[in-house]
């Protein structure tokens, strides 16, 4: 997929690890299906500040397939979330010209869910403005793997002539630009098996702050920090 021009000072793909939601509620004595649901607050408030900031696409980290470790009721509570979230704000994102979109593994998610979720794509399908992606269920690696398996099936089995922009077709993300950003909060400095092959060349940006506080400002303050940085994809300057 094409590269933007290392001249570009506006990222068009912002991509967010939102962590902290449990430490947010333990340090608050609250049990974590708390900081779960402020977590929710943060992602309505940093949809809007990036629609405000003129961003194009942004993708959230919400559910990854290690997180099935995790204990059953907070993994409903995980489901839950979700449902409420894009059922609740639909008809608002839609009208704001949002296309919201679900990637990872269908497999493992209640029929509720995957009905929701369908429904929610093909509502706001033909919207252009703004492009919202949810990573649920996902793991970079687990879609690589799922890509091969269908580049294979189509290729009867000889991978052999396949090249990067034939497998780029079988991804999740197949159609979205790769990310120029990727913000990670709460102070972890690792991608957790994230957009694996989209983050080759992406800018990595770790912040201290807690997902439920994150807001406008710290967005702001990661656009400002990826304006400074001089983005070459392998080539030098002359």
């Amino acid at each position: 997929m094409a590269q933007p021009d290392a001249a570009d000072r506006s990222p068009r793909h912002v991509t967010i690890i939102m962590d902290g939601n449990g430490r947010w509620a333990a340090a608050r004595g609250k049990p974590r299906a708390f900081g779960h649901q402020a977590g929710v607050e943060a992602v309505r408030e940093t949809v809007r500040a990036a629609g405000d900031l003129g961003l194009t696409h942004l993708t959230l980290f919400s559910f990854s397939t290690e997180n099935w470790r995790r204990p059953r009721a907070e993994i409903a509570t995980l489901f839950d979330l979700l449902r409420r979230f894009v059922t609740a704000d639909l008809e608002r994102l839609h009208g704001e010209g949002v296309r919201i979109r679900v990637i990872g593994r269908r497999e493992g998610l209640t029929p509720d869910l995957i009905k929701t979720i369908d429904r929610v794509e093909a509502r706001t399908r033909a919207n252009t403005r703004f492009h919202l992606t949810i990573a649920f269920n996902y793991g970079g690696r687990d879609e690589m793997v799922r890509a091969a398996a269908r580049a294979a099936a189509d290729c009867g089995g000889d991978l052999s002539a396949l090249t990067e922009a034939d497998f780029g077709r079988y991804r999740d993300t197949a159609d979205l630009p790769d990310p120029d950003l990727v913000i990670r909060t709460s102070g972890e400095r690792r991608l957790s098996n994230f957009l694996l092959w989209q983050t080759a060349y992406a800018e990595l940006i770790f912040m201290d702050v807690l997902w439920p506080d994150f807001c406008e400002e710290h967005l702001r303050a990661a656009l400002d920090e990826f304006a400074r940085r001089e983005r070459r994809f392998g080539a030098i300057r002359v």
